[in-house]
């Protein structure tokens, strides 16, 4: 079973990948993973405000997953995998990538304007070294464009 692995946040070019995704599953038989990262917070004097600010942002990352895996299962896909981890994400995705040898690929998401962001521009330069593909999903295709890809 191929298993397409999402990396979420609150971008545009996480709900891009996350179309992608679904409907290759959904071709493929397959079904998604979805990953959000929570990054470690700055060392705070007093523990009892950064382990709140920390509470916090995993919340946050639990929510986003969770309502994406939502909009999934309300367009007909198959619930999805959902995990959230803390760190450093170029560590996180390669820790996850090799404690789950079901996934067949690593589906990122392209900004339509800058630069290609952080973890496209990590993973792509290192994609020789992956267990798996990389699938850089293009931000400026519209739903119709996504769909006839997957």
């Amino acid at each position: 079973m191929r298993v397409y692995l999402v990396i979420m946040d609150e971008t545009d070019e996480a709900a891009t990948a996350l179309r992608f995704a679904s409907r290759r599953a959904a071709r493929t038989d397959g079904l998604v993973h979805l990953l959000a990262l929570v990054p470690r917070q700055p060392f705070v004097a007093f523990g009892g405000i950064q382990a709140t600010i920390e509470e916090e942002a995993r919340a946050r990352a639990e929510a986003l997953v969770t309502t994406a895996a939502g909009a999934l299962l309300s367009q007909g896909g198959q619930m999805p995998a959902i995990s959230v981890k803390t760190g450093s994400g170029e560590q996180v995705i390669r820790e996850y990538l090799a404690e789950h040898p079901e996934v067949s690929a690593l589906v990122l998401g392209a900004a339509t304007g800058g630069g290609p962001g952080p973890l496209v521009s990590y993973f792509t330069g290192m994609a020789g070294h992956l267990p798996c593909p990389v699938y850089v999903i293009p931000g400026g295709l519209d739903d119709d464009a996504l769909d006839k890809l997957g």
